[in-house]
């Protein structure tokens, strides 16, 4: 029962949901260290690239724990405490990549912790859904925030309003997630990705990230001119002196971050 982490030297992360009994459901303290997993990635330098997934074959995630947090008493002071316990899917802002490796079941907030992910890749038997509807509640966390703009809307207010579920090969179709892969590939594909991405300039690769989630939220001109002054202040780092000689030398670079 944990939330485990582990660093490699290539500056991947992997994040492992450990409660497979519960099929990775999280309960309070599984919702503390994960949000203290999310913190380190965003802000230990050696992170370059992040990869979360659950333990055992069964499920990725499935949600909130019903038991734990259903029906439970909360102050209302609790609703103002924003900064609390902050998530990757709830307004923590993490701006280094993180790939979702889905290995069963994502459903409720493992769906909405999917949506709060830059790559999916996920076993033929994955599902997806956010059934909270059923429970009397929404799907939190960024669910009903999120899904409409990643689905279709038709599919999205389905999932929501229904809480039906899809297969990972119609997640594919419509685009929620990269591929299907088979199980004993899965976490192969997953560090393929993270190792392509840990590869490249960490500042860049970071500003891109940032640049494409903001402009969900700036119209045109704005993204234009954000771009802009990010693309500038990157002309002057270390990473782009390094990329320039490596391209002169035939060789791959070695980026820093700096």
């Amino acid at each position: 029962m944990s939330i485990d982490f582990k660093l490699d030297e290539e500056g991947i992360a992997l994040i492992t949901m450990n409660r497979p009994e519960k099929l990775n459901a999280l309960d309070a303290d599984h919702y503390r260290m994960l949000s203290e997993a999310w913190e380190r990635v965003r802000d230990d330098p050696a992170v370059r690239v992040a990869i979360i997934t659950g333990a055992g074959e069964r499920s990725f995630c499935a949600g909130a724990d019903i038991k734990a947090w259903i029906g439970r008493d909360v102050e209302l002071s609790e609703l103002w405490l924003t900064q609390k316990g902050q998530l990757l899917n709830r307004g923590l802002e993490v701006w280094k990549p993180v790939i979702a490796a889905v290995n069963g079941l994502a459903i409720g907030g493992g769906t909405t912790l999917l949506l709060a992910t830059d790559i999916r890749v996920a076993v033929p038997e994955a599902t997806f859904g956010v059934a909270e509807v059923k429970r009397g509640v929404i799907a939190g966390n960024g669910g009903t925030q999120r899904i409409a703009k990643q689905l279709p809307h038709c599919i999205a207010m389905e999932m929501l309003l229904v809480g039906s579920t899809i297969t990972a090969e119609t997640a594919e179709r419509w685009g929620l997630i990269n591929a299907v892969v088979p199980r004993e590939k899965l976490m192969e594909v997953a560090y393929d990705y993270a190792r392509k991405i840990a590869a490249n300039a960490p500042l860049a690769v970071q500003a891109c990230k940032e640049l494409a989630i903001r402009s969900l939220d700036l119209d045109l001109a704005q993204g234009l001119r954000l771009e802009q002054m990010t693309s500038h202040i990157l002309q002057r780092t270390e990473d782009v002196k390094e990329g320039r000689a490596a391209f002169a030398e035939k060789r791959a670079p070695k980026f820093q971050g700096r």
